[in-house]
């Protein structure tokens, strides 16, 4: 049997759980039709559902096909309870999406849209509401193909129909289409699978049109994914019995999973946990039945798992990546005075396992709950939630947006914890990192200097808690944190006593650090008539957003582009004002980027980092058998280990090289013991009889004459090959005006170039890497007094450069630009030297600094005149 899950996800009210019901109805799983808004559908079984006609949880149901067995989730369609549905997606063989005939492709169904193509879910389309006026079957399904993908293909018609318009959405269909004359249903669903068509069907859910042919195409379209023998899960949802019981559900990828198996897995906190399954039950709606094993393919809820959270991969599944979407609004939570604040903050914790994008922070200067969600409808559902489950109502501030922050230079972080009979330092390198990146983190110190299991217990502290920044109090973000070096005690360190000394050095780092403060901005797209054009220009620069140039389809226009989250927050209101409703905006989180009013915004929260004891960044040294406080600005005149940065600054190196540290540690992992190396000699070559008396015996060896090394001799001029891209994001100046504009970057890369070659009078060449630009020729250009090559499709700049070093090499002396460490192993071997990208950065500043010291030393007014008459 073929076993699927299959997910439906759509815009708020465009009847998917219409469709859901219409599924399990017409497949014999439910025999009365339940309604949204008459509070009866099988699937909405949470009352603030019911009570609200959305759905806020995903919900199971199970169905059959013939020989396929369907495990059918619904998610929430409003764009506050994104966060479910994305959970969700992580664990589909296929979706089901649902537009509305009447309105078409909306803006959260494009956000849906992409999240699929993030997780890589093959999609079906179904085109709801058809009976309603306005529903035009040619005019969404030109939508379709316009603002989803030109793959999406009219699977409605006969099987005639449908073979030609697939075949016309893939080469390789076509190509057999043309051959055999048709194509079988192996085909469509082998290219459905791979997201090469989409199949679209039309009909009304509420009047059960078009159901038994899109359950037909489900079907025969639908293949069976693979499946590994060993066991494997994915877990989407943490919830509740009405009992209270900690339900953990999951997908089997692979294997089986039986009651009193054990798991062992990994907490959020990183401690390990073996744990026995209880019980396994599958849902279907508000009934569920239990049964002793779940095969791979199926959905099912476990109890026993006390520590899993969403996300996380069990077996040889991996853990989730990081989600999409992320919340971006902060509410403070009001909780009625006759309720202990630690009682509450558990409440919130037990929700927040639930929901893992719903952020709880906790304030212990304020003794103050502050809880990140997407939007007020989510706090509306939230507040109601919490009164039901734990008796008490909650009241929320007004919402402000979330920040983070970030540093602008590297720092070296140091933080020393030793009261008495405790000891530990530990010193960490911060370096900024691209917008995006997050945080990262690494080691470099040698085992010689701090045990392994030091070094992971570090990482582990790095890695468990949320670091506030020194400006507002908010989560840091963006940085490499490297640990560097360390020391720890034989008789008095502890595990605890190297948490200490973590927190305080990130947080020591970061009050050296000059901060920035980040925002969240929004990517938009916005659709209006022509005539209101200038309008919403004006207002998205009054944003503080920017934008590209209008782009006109008819009497409408369309303007895309970014702006933060704080100021376009409820511009659709003003937007559908202005425009008679005929405007439109969709936005999609792009990231956090330097806040527009950062000044503005640190005076308004008055964070006071000093006062912030629990994140202190002071050090603790010990004197005369007691231990006292030492400020933060003060800790490099006591630390007990010199500064990791300052011996990394002062070590030379290129790019493809590792630090001293990193040398002697694989060194010492890759020396064997003399005796296991005889060993497996023997054991491979036999074993060795000779006489051990002739192992001292000396061997005179024959003298060698003393042969003079012979020179290699240029002829020509000198020439320097320059990888540009390499270049670019290797010098931070660069790489940051990159993010901007890559042009940009490449013209200043060339400005600089160009004055570096009037100093060094040598030949200059200078490669960009074009192999991805489709039908590109390659081509030379000069630019003042260097050459400018754009390599041609299918060529890199490395395979260039390492041509063109071969053939200039025999007469010329040449040198390569570049941090590439393997194309600095190829350039040595054809006979040119390397430079590393700093390096090239050094020579150029030097060249700098010689022109303006020769200019400052020239005679200037009346000297000069007199020296030219002389």
């Amino acid at each position: 049997m073929k076993r699927i899950v299959v997910g439906i996800t759509a815009h708020v009210d465009s009847g998917k759980t219409t469709l859901s019901e219409a599924l399990l109805y017409t497949t014999g799983h439910i025999r009365k039709l339940g309604r949204v808004d008459h509070g009866s559908s099988f699937l909405d079984t949470d009352s603030v559902e019911r009570d609200r006609g959305i759905t806020v949880f995903s919900h199971q149901a199970e169905f059959r096909i013939k020989d396929t067995a369907v495990t059918l989730l619904d998610t929430p369609g409003h764009v506050d309870f994104s966060a479910e549905t994305e959970r969700t997606m992580q664990v589909l063989d296929y979706a089901v999406l649902v537009i509305s005939g009447s309105e078409g492709v909306q803006s959260h169904t494009e956000t849906l849209w992409r999240l699929l193509e993030k997780y890589n879910v093959p999609v079906f389309v179904f085109v709801n509401k058809m009976d309603l006026d306005g529903a035009d079957k040619e005019n969404v399904l030109e939508a379709l193909r316009k603002r989803l993908s030109p793959l999406c293909t009219d699977f409605s018609g006969d099987d005639e129909d449908v073979c030609e318009g697939s075949a016309l959405c893939c080469e390789e269909l076509m190509d057999k289409f043309i051959e055999e004359g048709s194509l079988s249903d192996g085909d469509l669903a082998s290219a459905v699978a791979q997201r090469r068509i989409f199949p679209c069907c039309f009909g009304s859910a509420l009047k059960l049109e078009g159901i038994d042919r899109f359950l037909t195409v489900l079907d025969r379209f639908t293949a069976l994914p693979k499946r590994k023998d060993m066991f494997g899960a994915k877990v989407f949802k943490i919830s509740a019995d009405r009992k209270g019981n900690r339900l953990t559900f999951m997908k089997i990828c692979g294997g089986a999973l039986r009651v009193r198996d054990e798991i062992t897995y990994t907490s959020q906190s990183g401690e390990e946990f073996t744990e026995k399954v209880s019980s396994v039950s599958f849902y279907s709606g508000e009934k569920s039945r239990q049964a002793e094993i779940a095969l791979a393919g199926e959905v099912c809820a476990v109890t026993g798992l006390s520590q899993a959270y969403c996300g996380q991969g069990l077996g040889f599944e991996p853990d989730s990546d990081s989600a999409v979407l992320e919340p971006v609004m902060s509410y403070t939570a009001v909780i009625p005075k006759n309720i202990n604040i630690h009682d509450a903050l558990k409440d919130f914790r037990t929700l927040e396992a639930e929901d893992p994008q719903l952020h709880i922070l906790w304030n212990e200067q304020l003794r103050q709950i502050s809880v990140q969600l997407m939007g007020e409808v989510q706090l509306e559902v939230l507040s109601r939630i919490a009164s039901e489950r734990f008796g008490y109502e909650i009241g929320f501030g007004n919402g402000a947006v979330t920040y983070r922050e970030t540093i602008a230079s590297t720092v070296e972080g140091v933080g020393h914890y030793e009261p008495l009979r405790h000891y530990s330092e530990v010193h960490l390198i911060m370096e900024p990192l691209a917008r995006g990146s997050g945080l990262q983190f690494d080691t470099i110190a040698r085992e010689d200097d701090l045990d392994r299991n030091w070094q992971r217990l570090i990482l582990t502290h790095l890695e468990e808690k949320i670091h506030k920044g020194v400006l507002t109090g908010s989560p840091v973000t963006d940085m490499k944190i490297t640990l560097a070096s360390g020391k720890a005690h034989l008789k008095h360190t502890e595990g605890g006593d190297f948490r200490q000394s973590t927190y305080r050095a990130v947080r020591q780092g970061l009050r050296q650090a000059e901060s920035l403060l980040l925002e969240p901005f929004y990517d938009f797209t916005i659709e209006l008539p022509d005539r209101f054009v200038g309008r919403a220009m004006t207002d998205i620069r009054n944003m503080f957003g920017t934008f590209e140039a209008p782009q006109s389809d008819g009497e409408t226009s369309v303007i895309t582009g970014r702006a933060p989250v704080a100021t376009i927050n409820g511009y659709q209101r003003e937007l559908a004002g202005y425009t008679a409703g005929k405007g439109r905006i969709s936005c999609t989180m792009a990231g956090y980027f330097e806040c527009h009013n950062s000044d503005e915004v640190i005076e308004k929260i008055a964070y006071d980092c000093d006062s912030d004891l629990e994140n202190t960044a002071d050090s603790v040294f010990c004197a005369h058998g007691a231990g006292f406080n030492v400020r933060w600005s003060e800790v490099a005149q006591y630390m007990h280990l010199p500064s990791a940065l300052d011996a990394r600054d002062s070590y030379t190196y290129d790019d493809d090289d590792y630090y001293p540290q990193q040398i002697s540690r694989s060194s010492a992992k890759i020396t064997a013991d003399d005796d296991e190396l005889m060993e497996i000699f023997e054991r491979t070559y036999g074993k060795l009889n000779r006489d051990p008396r002739k192992a001292f015996k000396k061997v005179k060896k024959e003298p060698t004459e003393h042969k003079s090394v012979k020179l290699p001799v240029y002829s020509g001029p000198d020439y320097l090959l320059v990888d540009g891209y390499n270049i670019i994001f290797a010098w931070e100046e660069l790489k940051t005006l990159a993010q901007e504009s890559l042009d940009h970057a490449r013209e200043r890369l060339i400005d600089i170039l160009c004055r570096y070659q009037g100093y060094k009078q040598c030949c200059l060449i200078l490669v960009f890497d074009a192999y991805k630009v489709s039908g590109g020729t390659g081509s030379v250009e000069k630019k003042n007094n260097i050459s400018v090559v754009y390599t041609k499709e299918s060529e890199t700049a490395d395979s260039y450069i390492e041509k063109v070093t071969h053939q200039l090499s025999k007469n010329h002396r040449v040198r390569v630009a570049t941090s590439d460490g393997l194309e600095q192993m190829i350039i040595l071997g054809n006979g040119a030297m390397r430079v590393s990208a700093d390096e090239l950065l050094s020579e150029i500043r030097n060249a700098d600094e010689a022109v303006r010291a020769y200019i400052d030393s020239l005679p200037t007014g009346k000297n000069r005149l007199s020296d030219m008459k002389k």
